[in-house]
């Protein structure tokens, strides 16, 4: 039985890390992924067209009086394709940092709960359940003894 906490203390350690890493590791991988995907989307003569097209539109309404103040965008080129060509290692280096401190700041406390819980089952295995521990020092409670 006493190998059981050390390996229940493995297999955790093991679990937590794997799902740390996954954490870590799935979205700029899906980001990336899908970056490969969006590009060739967003970098066509079609989509420039459209942006160019929204521009336009935006200029015609810019000083209109109405509700809302609209202001023509600056960029000549989609943000979409701004954002995925230049910004993309931007938005993975921060997600690795963030999403790996706080993920190794979660599973550092799932292994110190985990290591804490398994040293209250090894000291309770040692010394018995306590329950006659708690009988006694019940009893001398009573008899105002202390001992």
């Amino acid at each position: 039985m006493a190998g059981t906490p050390s390996l229940t203390r493995r297999a955790t350690i093991a679990l937590v890390a794997a799902t740390w890493l996954a954490f870590v590791a799935l979205p700029p991988w899906a980001l990336v992924s899908w970056r490969a995907l969006r590009l060739a989307d967003v970098s066509s003569p079609e989509a420039q067209e459209q942006w160019d097209a929204f521009r336009d539109d935006m200029r015609q309404h810019t000083g209109r009086n109405g509700p809302v103040q609209r202001k023509v965008p600056r960029s000549v080129e989609p943000p979409e394709l701004v954002w995925l060509r230049d910004y993309l290692p931007l938005a993975v280096v921060a997600w690795v940092t963030l999403a790996g401190a706080m993920g190794g700041f979660v599973a550092a406390i799932v292994i110190g709960m985990t290591n804490r819980a398994s040293a209250a089952e090894n000291h309770a295995a040692r010394h018995g359940d306590g329950q006659k521990q708690d009988q006694g020092d019940a009893q001398h409670t009573g008899e105002r003894r202390h001992g």
